[in-house]
């Protein structure tokens, strides 16, 4: 059944990418990374992240979203939640080396004021530089709870949290991961 939904869903994502008008973040090499990524107007709550860098209603920011089809493909090798989890961290962790020097050559780099994401899978993303922040619209949480719901079932992957906003200011992405080579 995984496997067929899997398919179903290699299939599906094209046209996704399409309507979405996401972009691949490529590496030095030009090979697509696990980023695909689109600028956005925040719509949520006010929020400070940690360096003092203030969000608001209308802020230009990237907005991230993980290639989950290549991210399961990846995944077949882990044999244990625990290597999987391991795995994960390290391919987000390379390639954001790469998001930051997407952003940095962005010809709106000067507007994008952070990135964001949502997941439902948490940990590790402090260590990675991210800050959480809770969906405080109850219907988008929900519609976004139940977007995550197949892939974490092809993925085996726990869908018991709550989605979350992920975030990490242009600040510390380009001072923590502006290694160029």
């Amino acid at each position: 059944m995984k496997h067929y939904l899997l398919n179903v869903w290699r299939i599906i994502d094209p046209i996704y990418y399409n309507f979405t008008k996401l972009e691949y973040v490529t590496d030095h090499r030009d090979n697509k990374t696990i980023f695909r990524v689109r600028l956005t107007k925040y719509k949520g709550s006010n929020i400070v992240l940690g360096d003092g860098t203030s969000i608001l209603k209308n802020d230009l920011l990237l907005k991230i979203h993980l290639h989950n089809a290549r991210m399961i493909r990846e995944l077949k090798k882990a044999n244990s939640e625990m290597n999987r989890a391991v795995l994960i961290y390290h391919m987000i962790r390379n390639d954001l080396q790469c998001l930051s020097r997407y952003v940095q050559t962005h010809n709106r780099h000067h507007d994008i004021k952070a990135i964001i994401g949502i997941t439902m899978l948490c940990k590790g993303t402090g260590r990675l530089g991210f800050e959480t922040a809770p969906i405080r619209n109850t219907c988008y949480r929900f519609l976004k709870k139940a977007s995550f719901l197949p892939i974490s079932f092809i993925a085996n992957a726990s869908s018991r949290n709550p989605p979350v906003y992920l975030f990490m200011s242009k600040n510390r992405l380009l001072n923590q991961f502006n290694h160029f080579g």
